[in-house]
């Protein structure tokens, strides 16, 4: 099964540094984004190192277990990056998020800490595939097992509380990774991506655009693949552009 990706990453229109990061490697089948913490010192240092660190850690295991491996790689990096806070006490608490696609033959192993998402789009349909780790989350798991009362994701759109997360890379001694584990159809696009974009373009809109420049997955080119992320990327922009705003989509053909 061969790939198309592409990928951007964007400041926005807001902030004064772009702290996140990505990394697509079509050979490997690798493909992460990450999003290093605003409100923490050297958030785009942890983002880089997590863009490196979760790369080669895969590649250097990569007969490893996927699901053992991918979780191994991500506190392989939370080490790294704690290990380089305590080198520089500027740098103390930073961290990010991580989102990745690791794919192996046709099961794509995808691997999340923070609010970074993955999604799978096919059929015109969208399906969140990863589950963020943020206080807005946390209080939408609490509704639906009934001990929050009435909470709904309008309620989370609009919470003041919303960029709170509450597991990164990077932070903690040690980090929980969840991994999730999808069998990839020809023609399913995967699409990695920030806060930036998620916070910013609706799940539909995000359909819309992307079907806007490929209409037919099945014939898909790389420039096509390219002109949806940009797209993706300027509409976020155009809706404030609040964040920093990573994507990264993944055409199996």
């Amino acid at each position: 099964m061969g790939l198309l990706a592409a990928g951007q990453t964007d400041i926005g229109q807001k902030r004064k540094t772009n702290q996140d990061a990505i990394y697509l490697n079509r050979e490997a089948r690798i493909f992460l984004v990450a999003d290093g913490m605003g409100g923490h010192n050297g958030g785009d240092i942890a983002s880089s190192m997590v863009v490196k660190y979760i790369p080669q850690f895969l590649l250097e295991h990569a007969e490893d277990d996927p699901i053992a491996g991918a979780k191994a790689a991500v506190n392989f990096a939370n080490q790294a990056i704690k290990t380089k806070g305590l080198e520089d006490t500027k740098l103390v608490g930073m961290g990010t998020t991580s989102v990745f696609a690791y794919l192996k033959g046709n099961l794509a192993y995808l691997a999340n800490v923070g609010d970074s998402r993955a999604y799978l789009i096919n059929h015109n349909k969208i399906y969140q595939l990863t589950s963020d780790h943020s206080l807005v989350q946390e209080r939408l798991n609490m509704a639906i097992l009934g001990n929050l009362g009435e909470y709904t994701r309008e309620d989370a759109a609009n919470d003041p509380q919303k960029n709170v997360i509450v597991r990164t890379v990077g932070f903690e001694e040690n980090v929980d990774t969840d991994v999730f584990t999808y069998r990839v159809n020809r023609y399913d696009m995967l699409l990695l991506c920030s806060d930036g974009l998620h916070g910013k373009v609706c799940d539909e809109d995000i359909i819309f655009l992307i079907n806007q420049v490929i209409p037919d997955p099945s014939q898909a080119t790389q420039e096509q693949v390219q002109a949806a992320v940009t797209r993706l990327v300027n509409q976020a922009n155009a809706n404030g552009g609040n964040d920093n705003i990573s994507v990264i989509l993944v055409i199996a053909n």
